[in-house]
Parts: C-alpha cells; structure tokens; sequence
C-alpha cells in the first residue's frame, strides 16, 4: 500500500460537494504537511478547469474514470491508499467503485445514506474486503458522523463517569440550519421508487437492524408520530434522516460487539419544543411527513421534483449560505440504576454541504492513519472503524464540538 502513488483519491470532484471536499483537502495539505492526492471524475476538461478555480497547483494529477466503466474504476483504485467519492445517488453510481475498492485492498468512504443499497453491499463486499484488507466505510457526512459519534461519545462519558453504560438513548436534533444537499433528495427519491417497484423493501427501509445481518435486537421507538419526551422535557417531531442514523448506530453497536448491550434501544427525533407551541409544531411536523412518504411515493411527483426542485448538477448554497448553517444534537442516556447523561454535539456548518465535506475528508485521513490491525478490512461505520479517534480530529480540524451537557 505504501508503494501506492496517492494516498488520496477524491472521485466526483467536479461535482458541487466533490468542490467543498477539494477545497478543504487543499486547506488541510497547507495546514498538515504534504498529501500525495489525485482529483478523479469522467471528465478531464471540468477537473483541470476546477483544478484552476481552486488555484491548485498544476502539478495536482487528475485522474478520468466513469463510474460505470469497472476497468477504469479498477485502475483508478490501485493507485491510492483511499478513494473518497461524492458520486451519487450510490444505489446507481456505487456499486462498481465500491467493490473495486474491496477487490483491490483500497479503502472507501464515501456519503451514503441509502440503507437498501448498503443492505445490499455489505454481504457482498464483506468477504472481498475481509480477503483483501480494504475498510468499506459508509455514510461518512451528516449521515451519519454526528450521531453514530455521538451516541459513542456519551457511552464512553457515562462509563468513565458513572461506571456503567446507558441501555437505552435518545438521540433530539434541537437545533438546524442548512438546507438538505441535492444528493440526499435525489436518493430519497431512488429509494421510493425502488420501493414502489418492490413493497419488500419498504420492510427493509423502516428496520431499524437492517444493516446488522443476523442480528436482530429488540423493538425500538416508533419515530413517526408526535410524542413527548419525558427525558428531555419537550414535545419532538419525526426526524427524516433517522431512517438511516439509527441504522448505523445499531449497526456501531453490533460491530463493536455489542458494548452498549444486545438490548440497545436508540431513537432519533427532532426537538420542537416545550409547551402547546411545542406540541403544534410537533404535530405539524408529524402530518407533513405521512404526506411527503405519500406523495413520493406516487411517480408523477417524484418526475415534478426532480424537474422543479432538485439542485441541478453543481448548484447548491453558497459560501455566507453554509457559514449562516449549524446544528445542534442532543444524547439522552439513562444507566440500567437511572443515572442521567446528556451530551451535545454541534456542527459550526450547514450540515448537508459545509460540514459533510468536513467531515468525510477527515474520516479518510483518519483511516490513513489507523493501523489494519486495529481496524482490519470489512465493510464498516465511522463510529467502529474510527471511534473517538475520529472525534477528537473533528473538533480539532472540522469545527464540530462534544461536551456532556449540565441535566
């Protein structure tokens, strides 16, 4: 691997979100020391023109692939160390760059929050990656680095303070600011239609151990209703990206061995508020998402949106737009004696755009840094592969923040 000519790829890096990633990888190259990387996508004239927006150096090697071209991707992987891609939605890019990379002992990460494709993935990439030494890494973004780290890093606070794990977390978003990227609507949109294709998959979606083959631990919160949280003391909402989070956590668990318990329960909502005001905006928020699964699950709005609404190919907020963005995550842990742990963790950017590119870049320098033997090959999360070693260069280099907040 060290005989690689780059320690980095970044595939997609014409892409609006592959730019954020070059942006910061160039920041970072300046602040951290050289970094043998390559920008990578099917079209050499939009890299080199990228290339000179960013005011690279000429000396920055780009690389042509397709993501449906094998060969080439095969080719592309066994220069590097590490392939990051922004490539989606990935249950139609995916799969061939992803299985390259498990054949050829390169690492992955890339932004998925496709729970069906990476149910499909994981079996299949599993014993390639095992074979070969490559560490698959899904949902490196806002899906899901925030939560399967936060829900990590209260279990570690209440075993160091409280000498004892918490059985059962909520996981609140009380704070949100930033617009949802393109390529996360477009693979919600995939995902719907894929399930009206197949009702099965539905099954799948709303599972909340999906990505834990052979496991299955016990029935976890319904999420889609208005309810009040006791623990917190706040009415909440259903939050639409814990589909995907609450998978990945499970998931973190199992892999891990279960540390937090085979009995685990996480939930995952958004936190409206306290009182009557609380409890209507709850409610509201409730009736709005019965009505979106609805109307995407019918075609002819999925063809409006994705005329009307969704971000065209390059477009997406700009810089003062995702410098204004935050978030803000609250863990709720409970110890099996009632002990109460709170932990907050927040982003200093909008998080489907400023702080995803963030994220994912140090998630791959992360896993240049960590030994095989600590992390051997497999198809894994941010929370197993990387753990607390992944929070800790997050709240140095990526502007996130992990604090046990006073009850």
């Amino acid at each position: 691997m060290s005989q690689r000519p780059f320690d980095l790829v970044l595939f997609g890096a014409s892409g609006f979100t592959g730019r954020l990633v070059a942006e910061y990888l160039l920041q970072r190259e300046g602040a951290a020391g050289p970094l043998r990387w390559a920008l990578a996508g099917r079209s050499p004239g939009k890299l080199a023109e990228l290339r000179r927006e960013l005011g690279a150096p000429e000396s920055l090697p780009l690389l042509q692939a397709d993501a449906g071209d094998a060969a080439a991707l095969a080719a592309l992987v066994a220069q590097a160390r590490v392939v990051i891609t922004t490539v989606g939605p990935y249950q139609l890019h995916g799969e061939a760059l992803a299985r390259a990379c498990a054949e050829a002992g390169t690492d992955y990460v890339d932004l998925c929050g496709e729970p069906l494709w990476m149910a499909r993935m994981i079996p299949l990439l599993q014993p390639l990656a095992a074979a070969s030494g490559a560490r698959i890494v899904f949902s490196c973004g806002f899906d899901s680095i925030p939560f399967d780290l936060g829900v990590l890093y209260l279990q570690e606070q209440a075993r160091e303070r409280l000498g004892a794990i918490c059985p059962e977390v909520h996981g609140l978003v009380r704070v949100i600011k930033g617009t949802a990227s393109g390529g996360t609507l477009a693979s919600g949109m995939e995902t719907f239609k894929a399930m009206a294709r197949d009702p099965q998959l539905a099954r799948l979606q709303a599972d909340p151990f999906a990505l834990t083959p052979g496991f299955r631990g016990p029935a976890q919160p319904e999420g889609e209703r208005a309810a009040f949280d006791d623990w917190a003391q706040a009415w909440t909402g259903p939050f639409v990206m814990a589909t995907i989070n609450t998978k990945n956590v499970h998931r973190s668990n199992a892999l891990r061995g279960h540390p937090w318990g085979r009995d685990f329960i996480y939930s995952e909502r958004l936190w409206t508020g306290a009182g009557p005001a609380g409890e209507k905006r709850a409610r509201r928020l409730a009736r709005q998402s019965r009505l979106q699964s609805a109307l995407l699950g019918f075609a002819p709005t999925r063809a409006l949106l994705r005329r009307f609404v969704l971000a065209k190919p390059g477009e997406g907020p700009d810089a003062a737009a995702r410098e204004r963005g935050r978030y803000e995550l609250v863990f709720i842990g409970k110890t099996a004696r009632g002990q109460v742990l709170r932990a907050v963790v927040k982003g200093d950017r909008d998080p489907g755009y400023g702080s995803t590119s963030k994220m994912i870049s140090e998630a791959a320098l992360c896993l240049l840094d960590i030994g095989r033997q600590q992390t051997p090959g497999g198809v894994w999360t941010a929370g197993a592969a990387l753990g607390l070693a992944l929070q800790r260069r997050l709240e140095q280099r990526a502007g996130l923040s992990f604090e046990i907040e006073a009850g």
